[in-house]
């Protein structure tokens, strides 16, 4: 198996999304980052904030995103996710408006 960074944030930001797991991967986030045990220790100066600057970048991007998709999901408005031509990941690239859609 093969590991890459890009993996590592799919399978985050793909948990994340998961209303089931929502929630559990947030409070574990925060849980990990005010503990005292981490990948990189924070005592080393630099290398161990790493980690921690990582994950909170992550964390704090990924909620943001869900909360603007879930403000425009109230608006009216639907996102559409497309394919990426970058390893199958998907990203919302087009939104369209519910009002200007008929449905037959």
């Amino acid at each position: 198996m093969k590991f890459s960074i890009q993996s590592l944030y799919t399978w985050y930001r793909d948990v994340l999304r998961n209303p089931k797991y929502r929630w559990w991967v947030i409070l574990g986030t925060l849980v990990y980052l005010v503990s005292p045990f981490d990948v990189l220790p924070d005592f080393i100066p630099v290398v161990g904030q790493i980690d921690d600057v990582f994950l909170l970048t992550l964390l704090v991007s990924e909620v943001s995103g869900l909360v603007i998709e879930g403000w425009k999901a109230r608006k009216g408005e639907v996102v559409t996710e497309v394919p990426n031509n970058t390893e199958g990941s998907t990203s919302s690239a087009s939104t369209i408006d519910v009002d200007a859609v008929s449905v037959k």
